[in-house]
């Protein structure tokens, strides 16, 4: 069992990751602006802590005893919040993050669908989550970048992984199926340290998202 400090936990993906993780019997402590945005909440693993990734004290003092930090953020500030989180976990010493990301931020979406990846994303949304995928992999820390495909509400899990460096696959996977990606990794947090993962939907191979 694992300590695992949820930032952004209102989310869709991170309360598919909160289920699973619950199921496996981690300690969760839910940390978000609007504590309303959670659909469920199971008091004797969850703890909710209403705060902001960007007030230092609050993220500080939520940190302390946890054995992994689970970041469900986005924003135009993606970056300062990345800076943000390293320099809690470095203050408190908490070592194992997961961080999600997004596709397309190494430029490792080939074809068709890697113009249209760009053509959509290009206008201020990727070159701030390529900087904050910076600032984790020059952290120090024992991190987990998770590079979604195009997002889905499908109600299944598959999914197949390519690592940093390799042609990212697919254009399209479901927001359960990154929710059970994380309860695995904050299960064997031992596995994926330093990987930066991108993930898809197998067979999903195509110019766009089967939706557009």
């Amino acid at each position: 069992m694992s300590h695992v400090l949820v930032l952004g936990a209102g989310g869709q993906i991170a309360q598919f990751a909160e289920q699973f993780m619950v199921e496996q019997d981690q300690q969760l402590t839910l940390f978000l602006r609007h504590p309303d945005n959670l659909e469920r909440v199971t008091p004797d693993h969850e703890k909710v802590v209403t705060g902001d990734v960007t007030n230092a004290d609050a993220l500080n003092q939520a940190m302390v005893g946890q054995d992994i930090v689970y970041a469900n953020l986005a924003g135009s500030n993606i970056e300062q919040q990345a800076k943000d989180v390293v320099t809690a976990m470095n203050h408190v010493g908490v070592k194992r993050l997961i961080w999600i990301s997004t596709l397309g931020i190494y430029d490792e979406v080939p074809g068709a669908f890697g113009e249209w990846n760009h053509e959509m994303l290009d206008d201020g949304y990727l070159p701030t989550y390529t900087a904050a995928a910076t600032v984790i992999e020059t952290s120090g820390l024992d991190y987990t970048i998770i590079r979604p495909a195009w997002l889905q509400n499908e109600d299944e899990v598959s999914y197949e992984l390519t690592n940093k460096g390799e042609p990212f696959k697919g254009t399209e996977v479901s927001r359960k199926s990154i929710g059970a990606l994380v309860a695995d990794i904050a299960a064997h947090p031992d596995q994926h340290v330093k990987a930066s993962l991108g993930v898809n939907k197998p067979n999903t191979d195509g110019d766009k998202p089967s939706w557009y």
